[in-house]
């Protein structure tokens, strides 16, 4: 087959077993992004070879960018400033000191169960320690939990991938000898970063919702879908032009465009009936081929080496890291009035997926020492999280009691 007939190839497959793994999701009433996991295990190299898709290839390193961007955007939308304004500490604190206690926490236990130096563990430890937004946000989509919950959850998820990436990035650069470790340049750099996805975020969300609004210069409100396409992508790319993150700009842009009463715009019903059917649509598709394609990359020859020390790691990283972490960050926060059974479901969402695995990916390519190792933990970590926490979020919201109503659509 020729390059355009393996990449469509691709495609048909993923898709035909992909249909498979929603009506058996929807039977089994799990979210689908873990049987998605599953099938693509199943449909790659490590067992019937189906599927091959190197993560170094230009289709996958685009599926997966693609995909989290417009997942991210759609989960921006979905946040309300109203419910954010009571949330803001937790979220705040969960997205950098969070990162850190569970960086801390898992690089401890790295140092111990797999002999490495412990720049490496904490190398080891920021790729994984940061939540994922592409994994939560369709999960929550599927199940109905508390607006509270949910937004903070989500909100974190996406704010959380600056910290993350700065330290893995940070220490990459300190080993491969390219960088110093320097508080004052780690504290620049997510400022720059942070800042500067924020603001390009915002900025492009602004003239998204000015142009599909009701306002005088709203010249394409009758392309909202297309608007809403070309927000989240210029927004990715303008943070990526000025060295911020991408992820962070997409998300804001979300947030703006979900909130037009905010700037006292009014957004028609009917677009925005229109945009939430498109997005409904392509985050489905996208999240269909991210992590099926992602279930591919499993590779259990390497895994093998390292599964017992693996798995004991993520355990601590479930049962230990993350509760600390959320306990931290939530306490200080009257305000938000957190509730047990509230703070116990967050000790419980904490899934690993697409970020962590492009950074090892960057990791394996650098050539660093102990390079397999991370990866082959980096995987551990999303399976277990995706195909035991994911696959059980709706049980456990349902056992604390804090599920809610499903809105009409």
């Amino acid at each position: 087959m020729n390059i355009v007939q393996r990449e469509l190839y691709m495609l048909t497959m993923v898709f035909l077993f992909g249909l498979v793994a929603m009506k058996l999701a929807e039977r089994i009433k799990v979210p689908d992004v873990a049987l998605f996991m599953i099938v693509g295990i199943l449909l790659g190299p490590s067992v019937f070879d189906l599927i091959t898709v190197p993560n170094d290839s230009v289709s996958y390193q685009f599926i997966i960018v693609l995909g989290s961007v417009l997942i991210l955007f759609e989960g921006g939308r979905a946040i309300r400033f109203s419910v954010l304004k009571k949330v803001w500490v937790t979220i705040s604190l969960l997205s950098i000191l969070g990162v850190i206690v569970t960086a801390v926490v898992v690089a401890v236990t790295a140092f111990y169960l797999l002999n490495m130096p412990i720049l490496y563990a904490l190398l080891l430890a920021s790729v994984i320690a940061s939540t994922d937004p592409a994994t939560l946000i369709p999960v929550f989509k599927q199940i109905t939990i508390r607006e509270k919950v949910r937004q903070t959850v989500e909100s974190e998820s996406a704010f959380n991938d600056a910290t993350g990436s700065i330290l893995a990035f940070t220490l990459l650069g300190v080993i491969l000898g390219h960088t110093r470790l320097s508080v004052s340049a780690s504290l620049w750099s997510f400022f720059r970063e942070a800042g500067g996805g924020i603001l390009a975020g915002a900025i492009i969300g602004f003239i998204g919702v000015l142009l599909t609004s009701e306002h005088k210069w709203g010249l394409l409100r009758k392309y909202g879908t297309v608007v809403s396409v070309v927000v989240a992508i210029s927004s990715y790319l303008a943070a990526g032009f000025i060295h911020a993150s991408g992820f962070m700009a997409t998300f804001t842009a979300g947030l703006i465009s979900g909130n037009p009463q905010v700037f006292r715009f009014q957004v028609s019903e009917e677009t925005n009936s229109t945009v939430f059917q498109f997005s409904e649509t392509v985050t489905l598709i996208m999240r269909t081929l991210i992590f099926m394609l992602l279930g591919t990359q499993v590779d259990f020859r390497i895994l093998s080496q390292f599964w017992v020390q693996g798995v004991l790691i993520v355990l601590v990283f479930m049962f230990i890291a993350r509760p600390l972490a959320v306990l931290v960050c939530t306490l200080p926060d009257r305000k938000a009035k957190w509730k047990w059974n509230e703070i116990v479901f967050m000790f419980w969402v904490r899934e690993t997926g697409v970020i962590p695995a492009a950074l090892s990916g960057m990791i394996v390519a650098s050539g660093v020492d102990y390079a397999n190792a991370i990866a082959s933990v980096t995987f551990i970590a999303i399976l277990m999280t995706i195909l035991i926490q994911a696959s059980t979020t709706g049980y456990v919201a349902k056992r604390l009691g804090i599920t809610s109503e499903p809105k009409p659509a």
